[in-house]
């Protein structure tokens, strides 16, 4: 059971179209009702990209390429992307919430130096698991303009090729609290199972 009364890490791990956003505000609700002495610094890489890819830099030129091909971008920019507002707006007694973060295995070892930099104790990875054709029906519901089934199966092709091997990082790792999350159901079911497996109740 988490200890509710000192900061504690979260991430959230999931395929596209998992409602990983979603559920890390419910638990953001929870946690400032549960621990309201208590910040939370929410380090979300997927947006901090899309702002990045806005800049007129040729390295964020080369990497909205990147994001509007739908690949994974190289390892040492996603680092940055969370690395960044951990630095400039961890203020030492907040909650860490990663939503994005890490997709590479070699990425959850320099996430797991700072937790260990920052004194986290066992943090919690929150494995939101839907199955490749519901990650597909979801964003095809969502989709851009441009989007169709073969663009979104190619962008999801990278889950299994680098993400799974990620969670076998810390799945059974004992320096973390691994949970694996039905994703299926409806919210509200999935918002409850987190909140209990966590000890939030």
């Amino acid at each position: 059971m988490s200890n509710s009364h000192k900061p504690q890490a979260y991430i959230f791990i999931g395929r596209s179209g998992c409602g990983k956003g979603t559920q890390v505000q419910l638990l953001v609700d929870v946690l400032k009702i549960r621990t309201p002495e208590i910040d939370v610094l929410y380090v979300q890489t997927g947006q901090e990209f899309r702002d990045f890819i806005q800049k007129p830099t040729i390295t964020a030129k080369k990497s909205k390429e990147i994001y509007d091909a739908g690949s994974l971008q190289p390892e040492f920019l996603t680092v940055n992307m969370w690395v960044r507002p951990l630095i400039d707006q961890y203020k030492g007694n907040q909650h860490l919430i990663f939503d994005g973060t890490p997709r590479k295995f070699h990425e959850a070892g320099v996430l797991h130096s700072c937790f260990g930099f920052y004194g986290f104790d066992k943090p919690w990875v929150i494995n939101i698991d839907i199955s490749e054709n519901e990650s597909i029906k979801r964003l095809l519901a969502r989709k851009r303009f441009d989007d169709n089934e073969v663009d979104i199966r190619k962008r999801l092709s990278w889950y299994e090729v680098d993400v799974v091997p990620t969670l076998g990082y810390y799945d059974d790792n004992p320096a973390y609290n691994f949970l694996k999350i039905f994703g299926e159901g409806s919210i509200e079911e999935i918002h409850a199972d987190i909140v209990k497996k966590l000890g939030l109740e």
